[in-house]
Order: C-alpha cells, then structure tokens, then sequence
C-alpha cells in the first residue's frame, strides 16, 4: 500500500471510473437546487436525485463525482473525535439503470486491491444477509476470501428512507490491527472499537418499497456508492485522525501559527485547533458557494460554524480578527478541485472578516445579557439560569452555550440543558417546517413533478412570442387529467413554447393559450424539478384537452419591459464594476416587468455621488443605442472571451452570451432587447444593506422610470405650492424656515426655564411631613424629562431633609423623578422603590438608585393617584 495525498486520491477514482465509461461530473454547490428536503446537500447522491427518481434524464447512465458536503448534526463532536468533520467529500460512481452488482463489486475490488494497492488480508466485506446474489458475485468476480465475507441485518446492510426506492449495500471495511477477525461477533466487536473502520458503501437500490411494506423489483435498479475521501486519505497515509491528513493538516498547521498554539501538547487546545480547522474550511466552501452569514436557514449554519471557530480561537488567546487568514491555505489544498475558491478567495477573506468582526461586537453584548442575568439569579437565590435565556443569548447574540456554562461554572451556577435542547429542538421544527412538506427524494409531492423523465419541452421564445403546439400533459397539483374545465386552475405542457419560464431572476411570462375548445389565462410559467416548461394557468372559456393543438400567446408587452429590465441589469452589473471595482458580483437578482433589484457583493454603502455615476454610465450607454447581440459558445470560449459568469451558478458545456455593444458581456438564458435605446432611460431608486458584503439597488426603466420622475415632480409641485415658492426656491425656503423653528424652540425652551424656575417656591409651600423626612409632590405640565429633572435637583436643594416626587404631563405621555437628600437615605428613603411603585400607577415601569430614579408612564389621568402613592410608600419605608 503506497502513500497517496487527498488530491490524488480524488483525481485516482474519477479517473478510475472514467475509465469504465462514466461521466465525470463537477461537485455540484452544496446549496441544493430545488430541493425542499435539503438545507445544505450532505451526501454524494443528494444533488443527483432527480436522476434516481425519474423526473430528469441524467447526461449519461454511467456517472462519478467528488461531491462536497456539509453535514452539522453532530457539530458537538467535532474536534472532539477522530472522525467527525463539518466539511467532507463524497466520492462516488453512480448507475442510473445499467449496471448492476455484477459490474460495481469487481470494480470495486479493482480499484481497492490494484489501484489503491490495499493488502487483501487488510480488507473485510460486509454484506445484506438474505443477499445471495452480492455473496455469488463477491465469489465468483473477486478473489476475496469469502471467510471475510459477513453477513448483517438491515439496520447495517440494507439502505431505505420510509417509501420508494430502497435496496441491500455491501461494504468494504479496513482493518487497523492484527491478526484475523473469525465470526460475526468478533468483527462487530472490532467495529465497535473503531479497529475495523467502513470506507466504501455500495448501495443496491432494487426496490420500491410501498405505504403497506412491501418491497417491489425496480425494472431498472440503480447503483450508488459512496466512499468519504476523508477516510479513505486516513488509511492510505496511515494515520488514525482526519485532521492529520496532508490537506486537513496543512490546514491546522495553519490554525497552530495563528493563535500561537502547538498542536499536541494540550488536549483541550487540540480540541479548539481542530474545531477551528474544520469550521475555517466550511466556511470558506460554504461562501465560496454563495452563501451568506444570517440568523436563519444555511446562513445560519454558516454563522454558527464562523462564531463557533472564532470563539475556539479567544479560548487559545486569538483576539483579534484571524479566520480570514485561513482562506489562502483552504484554497491553496482545495483549489485545485474547486478553481473557484480561487476565483474568489478574496470575497470570501472580506465576508470572514465582517462577520468575525460583528460577532467581537455581539459576544460583548452577550456578556452585558448574561451578566444581566447572573445578577438577577444571585437576587432570587437561583441557581440554574432558564434555558429559554440560554437559547436567547446564543439564537439571538450568537452567544455559544460553552461559553455560558463556563461563565456560569465560574459563580457556581449552571444552565437548564433540557429546557436549551427543547428550545433548539422547536427552532429546528421550525426550520423543517419552513422548507416544506416534500417526498424523500426532496420534489414536493405534487403532480407536476412526477412528469415522465422521457417527455422533452422546448423553449422557442427568444425571438417569438406566439407559437403553435401540442398540448402532452396536462393536470392540478393532486392529479394528471385528460382535460381542464372552465374556471379549473391547473397546468398544462407542451412540446414547445414561447413562454419564458422563471429563472436566473427573471420572472415568468404571462399570456394565454387558446384551443378550438377553450382558453386558458397563463398565470405563471415555472420548470418543474425535472426541467420541464410548465404553464400555470386558468381556464375562462370552455375546457382545454390533452393532446390539443394550441395557439400560445405571450403577453409581448409585458416581455419587452421584462427585456428592458433585464438588459438593464447587465448594463448596471458592469457599470457598477466600472465604479467600484472587479470585486463586484452578482449574487441575485429579480427581473419584472415593472422593476428590477441587483445585489451584488461590495462592502459599504454607496455614496451619493457614487449612484449618481453609476446611473450616468448606464443612462449613456442606452443612449449609445449599441445592439444586444446574443451567441453560442462553449463555456471554456465564453470564459476566454471575457464574458462574467454568475456568482454561484453550474453552466452546461455550451452556453449563451449577451453582448451590449462593446460595454458588458455575460453569461444569460434570459431574454433581452434588440438594442440598448429601447431601454430608454435608467433611474435608480434605492440602495440598501441585505446582508454582510451584500448590497442591493433597486431601479426602473423606460416608463416606469418616466412615472417614477413624474412623481417626484409632482411632490416638488406640491411642496412649492405649500412653501408658497417656485420649485428652484424650495431647498432655501426649507433651510430658511428651518433656521426659524430651531430659534423659535430655543425660545419655547427659555420660557419654559423660566417657568420652571418660578415654580420652586410654589412647589415647596405642598410639602408634607412624614417621620421627620419632608416630602415634595408636584404635578406639572408640558416638561420634558430633562427639565423636569432640572427643577426636581433645585427643590432638592432646598431641603434640609427630604425628598421629592415630581410628575410630568407632555404629548399625552407621563414623565415622573424622584430626588431624595443625602441625610434622608438614612432615614430608609430610597428613590429607585418609590418610582417603582407609583410608575405602575401610571401604567409604566423604571427605577433606579437610592437618591435619584425617573420613569415613564402612558396613563395620565392617574398622575393624581400615583403622587398619592408616593406619601404612602414615603411612610412605610420611614417606618
């Protein structure tokens, strides 16, 4: 067995497989496409499913892939085990209805034995234990000695999830120790204690297991294999760790020089360097694949592996920023595999520092929260903090629960674990819940997506938009149907249509389809997981008929401001570039026929005079009137060109380019205008923050963008008017007037003073006695909280021993403070108790300290009744 390096392992098996006539396709972005079922994909068949199920013709029968995967469900183990990683690659070959066991088992055997050049007397086979037919071939087609061949259950040899497709696997194991495992019962023992380690599992999927159990044959069944690159790299280098591979390790050496750590002298440093290998290459993939740090769904998941990284890092005394220098050493051992990360490694670096920078400002906020709530707990005599506060500190300030439990420790307190676990367990639910109801393989269960595979739709509609074909499949969401009825909302497909079906932003168009029976409204045209045009629509007139000829008719107004819109988009992509800098990328769009929204990757707000040359610099080039020209080219000549490729988007061998004269090229299956001109005009009308490193500018063109100016004039009309100035007067009629109100309210506020301050005397002549202690009460009106707290200090002042409680009515809100002399405070007066209680009158809350406390109340008419209120808690606390 000789040394091989991830890399050449992964290039080995495609090559491998390659070999035995199948296709090798790229890794496919771990956000999944059209698939509900998936927040983030997690195994090597998951972005293949389509092609398992039916719904989509795959390129060829025969595939192989290094697939990339996130999986989080065990995200507490990491760095704490040998094997548990966020971030993994599946390595897999696939057979969509052609080969069999017959052929996958030998191969396998092949590549193991002669390929990698794993001894024999290493290797064990595991197979489903009624499958004689595994057994044969594993007999007859290898030379392995059948006395390592070990018969299992289905809890460890047979693959299925609920209904449909399922199968027997068999799976090839290594031995770390010596000597022989002779029985069953041994080789379990062996696995258990982690001597014998599984690394290839082929999956036999021959079944279809029905709601009532029963296992139906496949007429064509399928092959799945999956051997974790990860584990195989460990056997092959000879190590017992996934962190000391050569590509994972370079990565925590990497970590080591950061924080100034030396990787195995500390066990519990060790645990942190590699948390912080792990979550630092994660993050890198998953930004490399768009994307981005929020409070939800895969941003969540990526915002919690950065946090989690960055927290590791303070507990080995890395405070400052550090994760983002870990990108160059993720992209040197990965780039090869993933030449993307190259191409955007710099985006990513900006994204890592962001977020590591917000949550250095939010673990701070966490600590005053927590503090908050230790403080409390010490009051109340309690000793374990809520785990709905727990939850709170880590769900809402990215807080981690280790950091609580420590701190907690510290004081000899401690968190309710089953309360946390509950509140993660429903936030989970919710996620669940939020991506839909959907079938195992992910499409939701719905008709449209159970269209046959072998039914092919065409777009004709780049240069059209009306066309005749035949209607082939027609049906509501529950069923298939041979027609559709008046007032019947359905869908219908046929084999070609000029209807522009939503994607890469651009919103589906709208029309009619009209047959010699009937006619349908086209609400909305979408494909269907399988790639399918579908038509939305819903009858008005007759009934519509499968296998019908149709008129299909778009809605040609609306496509042309789709157009201009979406050619605009490209204009602005390049001219925002132009402004910016080559940083710029597009990371989503919409494209409708009354507006358009581009986010693109830059990180800050764009000045005034930034917008204004970005809007100039597409305005014109509308007005250049340079044609829009469309070609055809291999994505390897489009990327030659110069042509900009989407930010996370998977081309096809060949594709279209969209040129705008001389200005922008890019990659698009969009529609666009014959010539900029018809754009007309250009006018942005907002710019805006959706996430870290993220803008958004919104805009309108041709008449939208004339109505839009209309508007504006209208208001500049309006307010002239009521300024009683022409339109060119308005800024310095505003500013004049302006200038006169700050006077006037310096003014309010200097009688108001004066008031106030003849006030004292009046206020004082109401004092009560209590005890001994004085006690000034007063209800005033229109003074504010500030001036309200001026005169309560001077009336203070004036007593020898005493307090005052002082009430304020002013825009319908209550203001009250309270003021006590030093001398009185021994007497048992405490200001923070009095405001308290008479706050609650009022329908308020505060407090604050012994000598001085304000509050705020919405209750004015009870101002009477809480000065009352304060006499009598004056009393008690005298006592």
């Amino acid at each position: 067995m000789k040394f091989m390096g991830a890399n050449e392992l992964r290039n080995s098996y495609l090559k491998f497989f390659e070999s035995k006539g199948h296709l090798i396709m790229d890794s496919a972005s771990l956000v999944p496409k059209n698939d509900k079922s998936l927040l983030l994909i997690n195994a090597g068949m998951a972005p293949l499913k389509p092609y398992f199920t039916g719904v989509e013709q795959p390129p060829k029968k025969r595939v192989t892939t290094c697939q990339k995967c996130i999986r989080t469900g065990d995200i507490e183990n990491v760095g704490k085990t040998s094997r548990h990683g966020t971030f993994f690659e599946m390595l897999g070959n696939f057979s969509f209805g052609d080969y069999f066991k017959g052929e996958v088992i030998p191969w396998a055997w092949e590549f193991i034995t002669e390929v990698l050049q794993i001894p024999k007397d290493k290797l064990y086979v595991t197979i489903y234990l009624e499958d004689d037919e595994a057994f044969e071939i594993w007999k007859e087609k290898t030379d392995v000695d059948t006395s390592r061949i070990f018969r299992l259950g289905k809890e460890d040899n047979f693959w299925e999830i609920g209904v449909g497709p399922c199968g027997p696997c068999t799976e090839i194991h290594y031995d770390r120790g010596e000597g022989k495992v002779e029985t069953v019962e041994e080789f379990l023992k062996a696995a258990d204690e982690d001597r014998i380690v599984e690394f290839w599992n082929l999956v036999f999927t021959q079944f279809d297991r029905d709601e009532e159990g029963n296992y139906n044959k496949l007429a064509h069944p399928n092959i799945d294999t999956g051997m974790g690159l990860e584990r195989i790299a460990t056997i092959m280098q000879g190590v017992d760790n996934i962190f000391e591979i050569d590509t994972v390790k370079n990565i925590l050496n990497k970590a080591c020089k950061l924080t100034n750590t030396k990787y195995g002298e500390d066990s519990s440093k060790d645990v942190s360097l590699r948390i912080i290998t792990d979550h630092g290459k994660s993050v890198t993939l998953l930004i490399c694949d768009g994307v981005q740090p929020s409070n939800e769904g895969r941003g969540y998941v990526l915002r919690r592996l950065l946090r989690r990284a960055a927290r590791h890092g303070r507990l080995l005394g890395a405070n400052g920023i550090f994760l983002n220098e870990m990108v160059d050493t993720v992209v040197e051992n990965y780039g090869e595999a993933y030449p993307e990360l190259k191409e955007k490694s710099d985006y990513i670096k900006k994204i890592i520092k962001l977020e590591e920078e917000r949550f250095n400002e939010t673990i701070d906020s966490g600590m005053e929260i927590l503090k908050g709530y230790i403080d409390e707990m010490v009051e109340k005599k309690e000793e374990i903090l809520s785990g709905e506060k727990a939850f709170k500190l880590y769900d809402t300030y990215g807080f981690p629960l280790e950091l609580t439990e420590e701190i907690l420790e510290e004081k000899n307190l401690k968190v309710d674990l089953n309360g946390f676990n509950k509140e993660m367990k429903e936030q989970r639910e919710r996620a669940r819940n939020a991506r839909g109801e959907s079938s195992y393989m992910g499409s939701d269960e719905s008709s449209v997506n159970k269209i046959d595979a072998n039914i092919v739709t065409t777009f004709d509609g780049y240069g059209k938009t009306s066309l005749e074909s035949k209607i082939i499949v027609l049906g509501t969401n529950e069923e298939f149907k041979y027609n559709l009825l008046k007032d019947e909302e359905g869908f219908i497909v046929t084999e070609t249509t000029p209807f522009y079906a939503e994607m890469g932003g651009q919103v589906g168009d709208k029309g009619e389809i009209i047959t010699s029976t009937g006619k349908a409204i086209v609400i909305d045209c979408k494909k269907n997981v399988g790639g399918k045009f579908v038509h939305y629509v819903k009858v008005v007139e007759g009934a519509i008929n499968v296998n019908s000829e149709a008129n299909l008719l778009v809605d040609s107004i609306r496509r042309n401001n789709i157009c201009k819109n979406h050619t605009a988009t490209h204009m602005l992509h390049e001219a925002l570039r132009e402004v910016l800098g080559e940083h710029v990328n597009q990371s989503g769009s919409y494209v409708g026929a009354d507006r358009l929204r581009f986010d693109f990757t830059h990180f800050a707000a764009l000045t005034e005079e930034e917008l204004k040359k970005v809007e100039m610099i597409v305005n014109e080039k509308i007005m250049n009137v340079s044609s829009v020209i469309t070609e055809e080219m291999t994505i390897q000549d489009a990327k030659n060109s110069g042509a900009t490729c989407l930010f996370d988007d998977k081309y096809s061998e060949l594709v279209r380019v969209v040129s705008v004269g001389d200005f922008s090229k890019e990659l698009c299956g969009g529609t666009h205008v014959v010539n900029s001109g018809e754009i007309g005009i250009f006018k942005i009308i907002s710019e805006s923050g959706v996430a870290a490193g993220i803008r958004r500018i919104e805009a309108v063109t041709g008449m939208s963008a004339l109505l839009f100016i209309d508007q504006k004039n209208e208001v500049l009309k309006e307010v002239a008017t009521l300024l009683k100035c022409n339109e060119k007067e308005v800024v310095k009629k505003i500013s004049a007037q302006t200038h006169e109100i700050k006077e006037k309210d310096k003014e309010i506020s200097e009688l108001k003073a004066k008031l106030v301050k003849g006030a004292e005397n009046d206020i004082l002549k109401d004092a009560v006695e209590v005890n001994g202690v004085k006690v000034v009460t007063a209800s005033l009106k229109d003074i504010d909280g500030n001036s309200l707290r001026d005169l309560a200090d001077k009336v203070r002042n004036k007593l020898n021993l005493g307090v005052v409680v002082l009430a304020s009515e002013a825009s319908g809100k209550v203001n009250l403070v309270a003021m006590a002399t030093k001398n009185s405070l021994e007497k048992g007066i405490h200001c923070g108790k009095i405001i308290k209680e008479i706050a609650a009158v009022v329908g308020g809350g505060g407090g604050g300290r012994p000598d001085m406390a304000q509050a705020g109340g919405k209750n004015p008419q009870n101002i009477d009744k809480a000065l009352e209120k304060a006499i009598q808690v004056v009393e008690i606390l005298v006592k």
